[in-house]
């Protein structure tokens, strides 16, 4: 090859529309093999997280890269518990948002707000930082399920001490505690949200450390890139579409009509994956546990089988973590404007686990763009212009 070949080679790959298959960096955290449908941790497998594991257990692995002992486990379970609650002043600001304000509007501004009221807020030390990101999620859990509360005129529940994450979200909406199988459905979302490489809400997390912003700017950012319905919000969208079909019966006709007029069929396809995604797999088996004694959600379960069935067959599309984690959702009781702050939540692990990896070595983030407008333009006075 020649090196006016490589150049433009090298041009085109520069400028591949939203950046496709061009690397942006190097990190350890997480692996995606799209051929084989693998999502890796820190060199886990997903599924056996999911399997074997908790949240927390996989937030410490995603933030300091391996698993920990007891000795290690049992005091970074207690900043989990001992960060349990919102400042008042944050309450405030929720009540005084406005009615129409969306749950991703809402949580966008509340952990804004969070960063002013931490206790180690402008330390930038790595202790420092560890217990802000352990204070964040917690708080992200508060801040959610509080908002849910006063927008249903109710006060915040407070949650229940020594009981997980995935526990404490459920519980905290109504005051009823969940079922154990719904608490481990939770948990299993959580892990399988908590990372996904250089997402578009990642990379703007790591944009934002990368200028040595604090962790509050660099998550406030990535929520706002996770609010956009591009990245956030498609389980929804596989709800509402499985609501409109209603049953197996009319599946068929509704995603042919679809494929036919090249519309997408929400929770099917993906950037990265080749194959099924294997977090889809995952939550295909929780969904059918949770649905089984309720015949609406079972109907609905077995239309989502239905869809699946008709897009597979007639395309090379598969489905993604959406299709499924809406589905579980609804069995738990919870509505669908809630469903990408739930996601928040989790990737939040990511977005700080990569936050602390960009500062390990950092270079602010500053591409280059490919010109592609005119040369040489002559200023005209404006009296003169046509």
């Amino acid at each position: 090859m020649s090196q006016t070949q490589s150049k433009a080679q090298d041009a085109a790959i520069r400028s591949q529309a939203g950046l496709a298959d061009v690397v942006a960096g190097n990190s350890s955290i997480c692996f995606i093999d799209g051929q084989k449908g693998r999502l890796v941790y820190r060199g886990y497998d997903v599924a056996e997280l999911c399997e074997v594991s908790t949240f927390r257990e996989t937030a410490y692995l995603l933030w300091y890269g391996h698993l920990p002992t007891r000795a290690q486990f049992e005091p970074f379970s207690e900043l989990f518990t001992g960060a349990l609650q919102l400042p008042m002043e944050t309450i405030m600001v929720l009540k005084l948002l406005p009615r129409r304000a969306t749950p991703m509007e809402i949580l966008r501004t509340g952990v804004s707000s969070l960063g002013n009221f931490d206790p180690d807020s402008g330390l930038t030390d790595p202790e420092a930082v560890q217990r802000k990101c352990t204070r964040l999620i917690s708080r992200m859990m508060m801040l959610i399920c509080a908002s849910d509360c006063i927008r249903r005129g109710k006060d915040p529940i407070a949650p229940w001490e020594g009981k997980t994450l995935a526990y404490n979200f459920l519980y905290m909406r109504d005051g009823i505690p969940p079922s154990a199988d719904a608490e481990q459905a939770m948990e299993v979302q959580l892990i399988l949200h908590a990372d996904h490489e250089l997402n578009a809400s990642t990379f703007a997390a790591r944009v934002v450390a990368s200028t040595m912003s604090d962790v509050y700017s660099a998550v406030t950012a990535a929520i706002g890139a996770l609010k956009g319905p591009l990245h956030g919000g498609a389980n929804k969208n596989v709800i509402n579409l499985l609501d409109r079909i209603y049953s197996p019966q009319n599946a068929a006709p509704v995603v042919k009509d679809m494929l036919s007029r090249k519309q997408k069929v929400p929770g099917f396809g993906h950037r990265v994956y080749r194959t099924t995604d294997p977090r889809a797999t995952v939550l295909r088996a929780h969904a059918e546990k949770l649905v089984k004694g309720n015949s609406d959600l079972e109907r609905i379960y077995e239309t989502a089988l239905r869809v699946e069935e008709v897009v597979t067959t007639n395309t090379k599309v598969y489905p993604n973590v959406d299709f499924f984690s809406g589905i579980v959702y609804r069995a738990m009781g919870i509505p669908s404007d809630l469903f990408t702050p739930i996601f928040a939540l989790s990737r939040a692990v990511g977005w700080t686990a990569h936050i602390q990896e960009q500062w390990a070595d950092n270079r602010i983030i500053r591409p280059r763009a490919e010109y592609v407008g005119p040369m040489d333009q002559k200023y005209v006075p404006v009296e003169q212009r046509k």
